[in-house]
């Protein structure tokens, strides 16, 4: 259930924000709300992306999309 508060929080934050180009950058820090991690991230644009991933990141702190290759560090 908190999880489902923290995801439609991530969402809500993203419809206000404007959206990143998807594969802009090459590496990005997340935090704890930003799981489960997935790739395209909510705030990215979606449409000229690859399909969405998502990212075993909890317990090594680091992950790799293998689409698009960008690096996620958990923020802790």
């Amino acid at each position: 259930q908190d999880r489902a508060i923290s995801l439609k929080d991530n969402e809500m934050a993203a419809a206000v924000q404007p959206l990143i180009q998807p594969n802009a950058q090459q590496h990005y820090e997340v935090g704890l709300g930003d799981l489960p991690l997935a790739c395209p991230m909510p705030q990215m644009k979606l449409w000229n992306s690859h399909p969405r991933v998502y990212l075993p990141i909890e317990s090594s702190g680091w992950a790799k999309c293998p689409y698009c290759g960008a690096e996620y560090t958990l923020r802790r």
